[in-house]
């Protein structure tokens, strides 16, 4: 007797789900309503956090009677965009942003060279009292910056660098936290790599230069976009060793535009948006690398 098609394929076994392929769970209504809310609150967040930029850029181009108009209206009756133009025809400003950003650079490539060559030492080169002297650097972590003020103030003044952009650069090229992220990466580097480079003829630092510099991208991002911001948001440090305006920095700038100018919120806030404007962009160019490189931190 021949069984029908149809018939064999309704009385067949169900082929048994593979391994290899996972079940979908269904859509149930808890799932649903926290997938809602976890959206709602990241919406809610990224608005919070948002906001006050949106705000700040959108102010330059009003007029200053609707800066400090009320009611409150975000978008400006009528687009204008002399408060930037304004702001960037002063020549103090523009010097402003070219020392500011000057002294960034000279700072972030201080920051790496001075972190990374203490990382590698403590990482794989062995001397006297390297315990010890680890211990020393890792407290210096846990020191509020703010209670060493008036001693590097002291030892700045007795070396007569104030009014010197290297009182800048200078005093905080050398960060313990750096020294320990870049550390931690060395020691993941496997040291048959290192072998390999000293059986080739390469000394402890030729072995830095050709194998460790190289391999450092993933350190040396987050270490110099991180020592690029400290240099370029500082306030308390420039307004206690710089005086003359000629070298103003970005902040200490716009803190004396406010003071002298208070009147003019929109311009203040052209050039506030200005001068985020390197920061936001700097974000926006390697924020994927930040973030992987701060999971493997977590992860290792």
């Amino acid at each position: 007797m021949t069984v029908p098609l149809e018939t064999s394929r309704r009385l067949a076994p169900a082929s048994p789900v593979s391994p290899s392929q996972p079940r979908r769970r269904p859509l149930t209504v808890r799932r649903v309503l926290t997938a809602i809310i976890r959206t709602v609150v990241a919406i809610v967040i990224v608005t919070a956090a948002l906001f006050p930029l949106a705000w700040m850029a959108i102010a330059g181009f009003k007029s200053k009677q609707e800066v400090v108009r009320t009611p409150f209206q975000f978008f400006p009756e009528v687009w204008r965009l002399e408060n930037y133009q304004q702001i960037l025809a002063d020549p103090a400003f523009v010097r402003t942003l070219a020392i500011t950003g000057f002294g960034a650079v000279l700072f972030t490539l201080l920051s790496l060279t001075v972190n990374s060559f203490a990382a590698y030492a403590f990482a794989r080169l062995e001397f006297a009292f390297k315990r010890t002297l680890w211990v020393v650097v890792i407290s210096t972590m846990f020191i509020p910056g703010m209670t060493i003020l008036l001693t590097s103030f002291i030892v700045v003044t007795k070396l007569h660098m104030l009014d010197t952009l290297a009182v800048l650069i200078l005093p905080g090229a050398a960060a313990a936290a750096h020294v320990f992220f870049i550390r931690q990466f060395y020691l993941n580097i496997p040291r048959s790599l290192e072998e390999a480079a000293m059986i080739d003829g390469c000394g402890k630092f030729g072995i830095f230069l050709r194998l460790f510099v190289p391999l450092s991208k993933p350190p040396f991002v987050v270490v110099g976009i991180t020592s690029f911001l400290v240099f370029w948001n500082a306030y308390v440090w420039p307004v206690m060793t710089i005086t003359s305006p000629d070298l103003y920095q970005v902040q200490q700038y716009l803190a004396t535009f406010r003071s002298e100018r208070s009147s003019e919120l929109a311009l203040l806030m052209a050039g506030s948006t200005l001068a985020a404007a390197p920061v936001i962009i700097l974000f926006l160019i390697f924020q994927r690398q930040i973030i992987a490189n701060i999971k493997m931190a977590g992860l290792k």
